[in-house]
């Protein structure tokens, strides 16, 4: 049925209809003319908060989604002493229920990699909500997961690890600022244990190589990645310390300004952040100990001092001072 089939009153006898949702069907009020068949509800949803009785009222399956191993088109049998019109059921029933149910989940994953994907993915989502990041995030990191695996055997390689890999490089693609010490750290890895960040930007970059997820840029760009990155890092300390907005303006201003790829070569964007951040407090006469901005950076005060040495030599700052402004007499 098509938006020009569509009618208000019954052709017959030009009465009101009457609409049945159960059978998707427009019946006329005097004489039960079926007007209108198989129409579609465009109405809202139950706002049922019970999972039961969501179910009942649903109108359409659930949605599918990339983080789940089978795309979440499964059947789940729930479990329960009731069956589907609210009778309880006998003892029999339920233990024969209970079997049916465990071989149900069992029936899933039939080989070893099903069983790995689901691993991996459950990983992904448990990191991601520990993170609390975003549902598109997520479906990017189990996008980006499933390719590689098509292209590369992932047999015998951590979950954990390259679980964080792939939230590192979804945080990358979608422009998310976390660092993979982070990510590592919300897998459930101590701090001690820095085997396992290596081992994930080990994986990080084997999935780089082999996705070619860097490779193409487009072709006009406002500014280049690493300096966007950089605004993003210092924006992530000045939040975090608290710093004051006009400190953050004009170190986003003085990266801008030192806009050269040779001086971000080779180094760590949030020690980058960290030197803009602490020459801005310097010029706007703002007290910050570099012992404060390394702690929040995850860097050490030799590192801030090092890039702060290669951005004064690498450039020269003028600073102009304006004279104060002259009361005027009424």
């Amino acid at each position: 049925m098509t938006s020009t089939e569509y009618c208000t009153q019954c052709p017959e006898c030009a009465a009101n209809l009457i609409q049945d949702y159960s059978k998707g069907e427009f019946i006329c009020e005097r004489c039960g003319c079926v007007v209108m068949d198989e129409t579609l509800d465009y109405g809202r949803e139950s706002n049922s908060t019970d999972f039961e009785e969501k179910s009942k009222n649903t109108r359409a399956s659930g949605s599918t989604s990339v983080a789940m191993h089978d795309y979440g088109l499964r059947t789940e049998i729930a479990a329960g002493s009731r069956d589907y019109a609210g009778k309880s059921i006998d003892y029999h029933m339920a233990e024969q229920m209970n079997s049916i149910r465990k071989w149900h989940m069992r029936s899933r994953i039939v080989s070893p990699h099903e069983r790995r994907l689901s691993n991996v993915l459950s990983k992904i989502n448990e990191i991601c909500a520990a993170m609390s990041l975003p549902k598109l995030l997520v479906e990017t990191a189990a996008m980006l997961y499933r390719n590689y695996e098509n292209r590369q055997e992932a047999k015998g390689k951590s979950i954990v690890c390259i679980a964080s890999a792939a939230i590192y490089l979804a945080c990358k693609k979608c422009h998310v600022v976390r660092s993979l010490e982070e990510i590592v750290e919300a897998a459930g890895v101590t701090d001690q244990d820095r085997s396992n960040v290596k081992l994930a930007s080990k994986y990080y970059r084997m999935m780089v190589m082999e996705l070619g997820a860097f490779t193409e840029q487009p072709a006009v760009q406002a500014q280049p990645p690493a300096m966007s990155a950089i605004d993003q890092y210092i924006s992530k300390l000045c939040n975090m310390a608290k710093i004051d907005t006009k400190i953050e303006r004009l170190a986003i201003d003085i990266a801008h300004k030192a806009n050269d790829n040779s001086l971000a070569d080779g180094k760590v964007p949030n020690g980058l952040a960290a030197a803009y951040i602490y020459i801005a407090s310097i010029l706007l006469d703002v007290n910050i100990l570099q012992r404060d901005v390394s702690s929040l950076s995850g860097l050490t005060e030799v590192t801030i001092r090092n890039r702060c040495k290669d951005i004064l030599s690498c450039f020269r700052l003028t600073v102009t001072v304006r004279p104060p402004a002259r009361p005027t007499l009424a």
